[in-house]
């Protein structure tokens, strides 16, 4: 498998361009378990440093960290950062039952509805994410100084968009929302979008005011800190939002091929 496969949908926190690491004592209730995958989808308290409270997926370091793990459980855990991975190095388990309203198993969440936004494209023209109802639509956050993740995780879609089917390609569209609208303008984020061999026709690049991107991040969960040297920390993600406007997939960890996400996309356009 090619590097830029294993970089492609990494859902890290990172700071885009810096080196640190650093080991994180945190607390949370756990949603789900996917063992399969080594992840845990966690509501954590607020990580003094580094981001605030949240839902979010975590990978886990070994299969034998996730042995007696259940939705429903308070835990602790130790989460390490480096500049190419976020994981679970270990965990204990607080309490049986954290909360009653945490569902016992995946089938009973529901899928989120998409929050809905309004920002400007790659044109300079007026963008809805409602307009692309009835279309698959993959959703990531980016921005074009960043020297870290942003540019292979840009790269990675835009291979994936080459790869296509054509029945599955005319159904799909590419959305990255920039999470520095003041330095990234449509003719920037155009010019970043076309270095790294994005169709533009099927992948809108966005920006707007502060306050409506501010918006967009905070309905998104995506954490984003300026850090000293002007640099960003933020959460990369990938969303899969199917063709009602539902989030399908949270795309975790270090390695989602474009055969998962192809069979994925193919999934919810069945």
């Amino acid at each position: 498998m090619r590097r830029s496969w294993i970089c492609a949908c990494v859902l890290l926190l990172i700071a885009c361009g810096l080196e640190a690491e650093d080991t994180y004592g945190v607390t949370g209730i756990v949603h789900e378990v996917d063992a399969a995958h080594l992840q845990l989808q966690i509501e954590h308290d607020d990580i003094a440093g580094f981001m605030p409270a949240m839902t979010m997926n975590f990978d886990v370091a070994s299969k034998e960290l996730m042995q007696g793990i259940e939705p429903g459980m308070h835990v602790k855990f130790e989460l390490e950062r480096s500049a190419t991975s976020l994981r679970i190095t270990a965990i204990e388990v607080l309490h049986e039952h954290g909360r009653a309203s945490v569902s016992a198993g995946p089938e009973q969440f529901p899928l989120d509805v998409a929050p809905d936004f309004e920002l400007i494209d790659h044109r300079g023209n007026r963008f809805s994410l409602s307009d692309l109802r009835g279309s698959a639509v993959l959703l990531d956050f980016v921005f074009t100084r960043c020297k870290g993740p942003c540019p292979i995780l840009t790269a990675a879609h835009a291979e994936l968009q080459l790869r296509l089917p054509p029945a599955i390609a005319r159904r799909t569209h590419l959305v990255s929302v920039s999470i520095d609208p003041i330095y990234d303008t449509p003719k920037r984020l155009r010019a970043y979008g076309e270095a790294r061999g994005a169709n533009l026709e099927r992948w809108s690049f966005l920006t707007g005011s502060t306050e409506a991107v501010q918006k967009v991040l905070t309905d998104y969960h995506i954490g984003t800190t300026r850090e000293q040297n002007g640099t960003l920390a933020h959460v990369v993600v990938t969303f899969l939002i199917d063709p009602e406007g539902r989030i399908a997939r949270r795309y975790i960890g270090l390695e989602h091929p474009p055969e998962k996400i192809l069979a994925d996309l193919e999934e919810i356009l069945s």
